[in-house]
């Protein structure tokens, strides 16, 4: 199981994985922070971008915030971060 850090920007113009920004991986999606879809919508982009299911992705900590550290099951820290270079 890996850990992945991420920047979260909810109410973009498009879903996008923009890049690393600093030791966090930064996310637009599309929709707002309301009652946990701009979370779904992380969670869904980066299970399609690593080919995994969206169980194998968990917000382990910041549901309320830009700033997340999320698990993923399956990879470990370094797998995840060549799948972003």
């Amino acid at each position: 199981m890996g850990r992945l850090n991420v920047k979260n920007v909810p109410g973009s113009s498009r879903d996008q994985i923009v890049g690393w920004l600093g030791d966090a991986l930064k996310i637009k999606v599309m929709t707002p922070p309301e009652k946990g879809t701009a979370n779904k919508a992380v969670i869904g982009l980066l299970a399609k971008t690593l080919g995994l299911s969206n169980d194998a992705i968990q917000i382990e900590s910041g549901h309320a915030s830009p700033s997340k550290v999320i698990t993923v099951t399956g990879l470990d820290d370094g797998a995840i971060k060549k799948a972003f270079e």
